[in-house]
């Protein structure tokens, strides 16, 4: 699965239009974040992977995601 390196091809403000429409952001980003763990296999990523699954769907991950992929051009743990 390529889903993130598609991602962060895209341009930042494209990843940017994509993270704020509601459920279309969860999705892109469970996507992204399993596309990562399965590349890596790292611990670290998985239960990122997990922790987003299960707690992502809420705002403030989404908006710290936001704000880290406005200054750094990718979403946290996700490259």
């Amino acid at each position: 699965m390529t889903f993130d390196r598609w991602f962060n091809k895209q341009s930042t403000l494209l990843k940017a239009v994509l993270l704020l429409i509601p459920v279309v952001g969860w999705i892109v980003e469970c996507l992204v974040r399993l596309s990562v763990a399965l590349r890596t296999k790292s611990v670290v990523h998985i239960v990122v992977f997990l922790l987003f699954l299960l707690v992502g769907w809420g705002w403030v991950l989404c908006v710290i995601d936001f704000v880290y992929l406005l200054i750094t051009g990718h979403l946290i743990l996700a490259k």
